[in-house]
């Protein structure tokens, strides 16, 4: 690992670069290089070790950019990203193989169905601030792992990093097949000019809708990952002081531009004194020096985004009841919780993206329930701390694109399970198969014997009613069920239920019999041993 932690001044791509880089991209994957399976792997690996050497520059950036401690760095940007890469490694060449474990009538085993993985093409990647490292390799990895030649498009908000992210992927992968393109506005424009297989998007909903309208134009599909007024729901059966100390991780981590975190918190009436007694008393802990005296406490990317935050603040009707000291000359928001009584309060009315949330009181589960569907019916996230009962009930009746229980956003934590939004929050997953999946196209392919031709008499001209009876009759099943929906339990449902022991499937029913099987010899054999001790 190297120790360099010189980073280059931040420049802009130029125009003329941006349409080179494209065509350069395009041409790579038309080269057929990429479907290679081990050409993949070799790029990963490459990346693997240019993170590992990159480190030093990758922390001095990310504490350059927005403050980001060191520990939070590696945990949620270094390592997260090589532990996204070390599972394709592992699993890519199973990923890759056909599927063949396909749904089709009996009378279609000829044809051999199958489907095969195959990468989109030449695609663009354009990653946000708050995560500026890990929301673009990771994307990357994925676009890899498929075969897809990429450009990423970094976030401008985010220079030092944008600048270590173009010097490491332009020297360790393969050259023209990977580029990163660095400026605003105009090179983002630019950008997406240019025709690409798919577009992948970390953001906020005002640039999203822009890019899925460019894309629209050329049919080009997009993956779209944003945010939303995530809630969080609190009730007498939580844990207070664990709850508190997780929600306040939460919002601590990244001075809560994380867009998985919570926005506000449906708190039971019953709760709300003791919850803030707990918030504020995580607050000692983590910081006994207060949180801007604080290594481990980040800062807010920009002056832009500080302002954003501090006018929800200034503009509330609540009563802060933990934190609201603000620096705008140091970039500093303490964790700030703020105590409301309407839906309409900018501290719920707004996505916070900071360390700033809402407590609002409910009296129930159910209340909760019709403020969160109020609030943002489709978030990226939701955590819920109550019994089982009132968890399900809320998982039942909440929308979300991930969800935690008796935690703060840890869906979003592990590096291998899917991510991603629905409705406004979102469209498309990724991380771990999911990446994979994300930039490949799943092909159907089957081949027709010659000597098939007689049984698909059927769809030749001219159409012989027999024959068309027949072949629906061999590719019917006949319903168990009548025209109100309800199953219909004749002789053929109790044969089912008795001979097939209760199974549903004919692999459920294969179990069971081999079940009684086994244990019926078990009990032979104990059987049979013990009359030949008492005869012996």
């Amino acid at each position: 690992m190297t120790t360099d932690t010189k980073i280059l001044p931040f420049e802009a791509t130029s125009l003329n670069e941006i349409g080179q880089y494209a065509s350069r991209v395009r041409a790579a994957y038309a080269s057929q290089k990429t479907k290679d399976v081990e050409w993949r792997l070799v790029q990963l690996r490459r990346l693997h070790w240019a993170i590992k050497d990159y480190t030093p520059k990758i922390l001095a950036a990310l504490k350059q950019d927005i403050g980001k401690a060191n520990g939070e760095a590696i945990l949620n940007e270094v390592h997260f990203s090589i532990s996204d890469l070390d599972l394709a490694l592992k699993k890519l060449k199973t990923w890759v193989k056909d599927d063949t474990d396909l749904d089709y009538p009996l009378t279609f085993v000829p044809l051999k169905p199958h489907i095969r993985k195959e990468p989109l093409g030449a695609v663009l990647i354009i990653g946000p601030y708050n995560f500026p490292f890990m929301l673009n390799i990771c994307p990357l990895i994925g676009a890899i792992s498929a075969g897809c030649t990429a450009v990423i498009k970094p976030s401008e908000s985010a220079p030092a990093t944008a600048m270590v992210i173009k010097e490491m992927v332009e020297d360790r992968l393969d050259p023209g097949s990977f580029y990163v393109v660095n400026g605003a506005v105009p090179e983002t424009t630019a950008v997406l000019n240019e025709k690409w297989e798919k577009i992948f998007y970390t953001g906020g909903p005002v640039v999203a809708r822009i890019i899925a309208k460019k894309a629209a134009e050329t049919l080009t599909p997009v993956a779209l990952e944003l945010g939303g007024k995530n809630p969080a729901f609190v009730s007498q059966a939580a844990n207070l002081a664990l709850t508190a100390r997780r929600l306040m991780w939460g919002k601590c981590n990244n001075a809560g531009q994380v867009c998985i975190s919570h926005n506000y918190v449906c708190a039971e009436r019953d709760v709300v004194d003791d919850f803030i007694k707990y918030i504020n008393a995580s607050g000692k802990e983590f910081f006994p020096d207060g949180p801007q005296a604080s290594p481990d406490y980040g800062r807010i990317v920009n002056e832009r985004q500080f302002d954003r935050i501090k006018g929800m603040l200034d503009n509330t009707k609540g009563k802060i009841v933990m934190g609201g000291e603000t620096d705008r000359s140091d970039l500093y928001i303490a964790p700030t919780a703020v105590l409301v009584d309407s839906v309409d309060d900018p501290m719920m009315a707004n996505e916070s993206f900071g360390p700033i949330w809402a407590i609002y009181p409910v009296d129930d589960v159910n209340e909760a329930i019709k403020v969160m569907n109020r609030v943002d019916p489709t978030p990226l996230s939701l955590m819920t701390f109550g019994s089982k009962a009132e968890n399900e009930q809320i998982l039942n009746n909440v929308t979300s694109g991930g969800a935690t229980i008796n935690d703060s956003y840890m869906h979003g934590c592990v590096s291998t399970l899917p991510f991603g939004g629905v409705g406004e929050s979102g469209t498309g997953a990724y991380h771990g198969r999911a990446s994979f999946d994300c930039f490949t196209h799943r092909r159907t392919v089957v081949s027709t014997p010659n000597w098939i031709d007689k049984l698909l008499r059927v769809r030749y001209l001219p159409h012989s009613p027999s024959e068309l009876r027949q072949f629906v009759w061999m590719n019917s099943r006949k319903p168990d069920f009548d025209r109100e929906g309800r199953v219909l339990k004749g002789p053929s449902y109790w044969l089912w239920l008795i001979f097939g022991l209760g199974g549903s499937t004919a692999k459920g029913a294969l179990f069971r019999w081999f079940t009684v099987l086994v244990a019926g010899y078990a009990y032979y054999t104990q059987s049979h041993q013990h009359l030949f001790n008492l005869l012996s």
